[in-house]
């Protein structure tokens, strides 16, 4: 007989799998309707019956959930919004033109000599005809003016579905962050008076709400990143903008090859994978000035700053929640039996959007980095206590030593701590390696003794780098005489990716 917990996680595999299954394959209401009849009836036969085997009776359940993740999927991909009326329209083969009046609801992205933002579209104007909508666009226009998050613009132009292009699914890339429509370089203005009030007026006062705060947060990050710039010499400045903002527009072409040819690009995306090396390492750190349960909340609070302070998009709150569960199984003691904590997680996050498990490379790599932090990191942990028991010590071993030892390799609690960061480097590098090479066709040779080498200072230099911007944001003189230390720390890490990337 299985216990709670194992049934539990056996009905959100099944839910998971049948997300992966509608994602996947074109799965008929007609099967839906067949698989539902079978399960209701093994429920029916094995649940009257107790003299019969009870998986079976739990394989009714399991077939229903199954079914469930493919009803789940299936209106979120076909479900259609009020903009497709409007897309592609022609007369006479013209293009026809509409007014879209919204704001921009993400923080625009810089690419070059153009620019991206999301407009969440709340009014369209077509032959005189107002229509109130409520979704989302993707607008590409030129790189100048800028604009920033909560701008309320009226756009003129053409509506068109997006389209793929060369093996990229474009069209699910965008499906899964709710864009099914696209403007590319429309006439864009501040809306008129008339519409800005209308428009501001019907919306409800979450969104208002939403709208003030987030507006607040992307303008301290621009101060934040503008006093780092100050404080901090290049190229180290734009390296720590990028691990603690995401943002990468000032790194040097050269220098993102460099990134590239070293398998070293994910530490500049604010990405689960990041997450979840800064939230073990804080939470390690921690422990040794606190009580486990004070380093908890103390690292949950962190990890909460973190988020906002990088504006809180879909894909970094994702990987937070990932962090979170990491943190709550290691800080509660729970690691004996995390998978249903990271099963439940990520059945959280697919339940919000189905396009997540599939199409979302950022929540692969979050989820399986967790998994490897918490299957992986204890068994290396454990061989490598065996094999090099100087080099790495178990815990046992470490209650029975002190710093006074001769060995200079085992140093004590400092050295537990490096050696816990190494590992969980290793362990989410080793993780994450087979998704790296399935989706960007390449590994390098070089990408894990240079992520060894500098991954374990990440935390460290988001730590001083974060220290910097706040102290300069108070008094300059003060971010650039802390920004010191968050530069020998960075310069640290570029010397080694360039010496790598040399090879």
């Amino acid at each position: 007989m299985l216990h709670k917990s194992q049934v539990f996680f056996w009905l959100l595999v099944s839910f998971l799998s049948g997300i992966f299954a509608a994602s996947v394959f074109n799965v008929s209401q007609v099967f839906t309707y067949i698989g539902l009849i079978a399960a209701i009836g093994l429920i029916g036969i094995f649940g009257y019956n107790k003299n019969y085997n009870g998986k079976l009776f739990l394989a009714g359940f399991v077939g229903i959930a199954f079914l469930f993740g493919v009803v789940k999927f299936n209106p979120a991909n076909f479900n259609n919004n009020r903009l497709d009326f409007f897309t592609d329209l022609k007369a006479s083969d013209k293009n026809i033109e509409v007014v879209v009046n919204g704001y921009i609801e993400d923080e625009p992205v810089n690419r070059g000599n153009r620019q991206e933002f999301v407009l969440r579209a709340k009014q369209v104007i077509a032959s005189d005809k107002i229509v109130g909508v409520n979704d989302k666009i993707l607008v590409t226009t030129g790189s100048f003016p800028k604009f920033v998050y909560g701008d309320f613009v009226s756009t003129r132009g053409v509506l068109k579905r997006p389209e793929n292009f060369g093996e990229f699914d474009y069209v699910t890339y965008l499906k899964k962050e709710d864009v099914k429509t696209t403007m590319f370089y429309p006439k864009i203005s501040g809306p008129d008076g008339y519409y800005d009030s209308l428009i501001y007026h019907n919306m409800g006062k979450l969104e208002k709400v939403k709208i003030n705060l987030y507006q607040r947060i992307f303008a301290l990050k621009d101060k934040f990143e503008d006093t780092i710039d100050k404080s901090i010499s290049e190229p180290n400045a734009s390296f720590i903008n990028g691990i603690l903002l995401g943002t990468r527009q000032n790194i040097s072409d050269e220098l993102k090859e460099a990134f590239n040819e070293t398998g070293t690009t994910h530490v500049l995306a604010i990405s689960g994978y990041n997450i979840m090396i800064i939230s073990w390492a804080v939470l390690s750190g921690l422990v040794y000035f606190f009580r486990r349960r004070v380093a908890f909340w103390l690292s949950v609070t962190v990890i909460v700053l973190f988020t906002i302070l990088t504006g809180a998009s879909a894909s970094v709150v994702r990987a937070s929640i990932m962090g979170l569960v990491l943190l709550f199984a290691n800080g509660y003691g729970r690691l004996y039996n995390p998978k249903n904590s990271i099963i439940f997680a990520g059945a959280a996050m697919v339940w919000l959007n189905p396009f997540t498990l599939v199409f979302d490379v950022g929540f692969q790599l979050s989820f399986v980095a967790v998994i490897g932090l918490m299957y992986l990191y204890p068994y290396l942990d454990s061989k490598l206590s065996r094999v090099l028991p100087i080099l790495f010590p178990s815990e046992k071993q470490n209650r029975g030593s002190s710093i006074s030892q001769p060995n200079f390799l085992n140093f004590g609690e400092i050295g537990t701590k490096l050696k816990e960061i190494t590992l969980m480097t290793l362990s989410a590098q080793i993780a994450v390696a087979p998704l790296l090479l399935y989706y960007f066709k390449n590994f390098s040779l070089v990408s894990l003794p240079t992520n060894v080498l500098i991954l374990p200072l990440i935390p460290a230099a988001m730590f001083t780098g974060f220290i910097s911007g706040l102290a300069g944001m108070v008094f300059l003189p003060l971010g650039q005489i802390t920004g010191w230390f968050a530069w020998a720390i960075t310069t640290y890490q570029l010397t080694i990716i360039k010496i790598f990337a040399g090879f």
